[in-house]
């Protein structure tokens, strides 16, 4: 009986491993696809690239993390609760004002982004940028409501 349990705990050890794997492996595939439209829509000269990359993805990073943080307080709340229904007004209020306090240090972030790469890219290019980051996710999600069809 130990031994079954030992070797069922390995084993839902390694699928969890090989899931997180998965995951960050479609992570990254995403992000060197996004890297590669926003480049392509961009159309960056060879040194407006060099500046640029480091400072949009430690923005992206920095955004991303703020997101996941989000992400990962609301989840936890949901999970306590089961349901939206069974949230006190207390918890409730806590989570929009996370809401509401992590939408402002994007917006800071974004502001901040902006003061440095309009010192590398015109105007255009950054409206460009904000387009097309909008509309890689738009791709990105038809994909996948179009692969999770079949």
């Amino acid at each position: 009986m130990k031994n079954i349990t030992l070797i069922l705990s390995i084993y839902l050890f390694s699928i969890s491993i090989v899931n997180a794997q998965d995951k960050k492996e479609s992570r990254e595939k995403i992000r060197t696809l996004k890297i590669a439209y926003l480049t392509e829509q961009l159309n960056l000269t060879t040194k407006e690239a060099e500046k640029f990359w480091p400072i949009y993805n430690s923005f992206d990073k920095e955004k991303q993390l703020l997101k996941s943080e989000l992400r990962a307080q609301t989840k936890k709340v949901l999970n306590d609760a089961n349901t939206l229904e069974h949230v006190s007004d207390e918890v409730a209020e806590r989570l929009v004002n996370l809401k509401l306090s992590t939408d402002k240090k994007i917006l800071e972030i974004e502001t901040l982004f902006v003061f440095k790469i309009k010192k590398i890219i015109s105007y255009p290019k950054i409206i460009q940028l904000q387009f097309s980051e909008m509309e890689f996710g738009r791709k990105l999600m038809h994909k996948y409501r179009k692969k999770r069809k079949l």
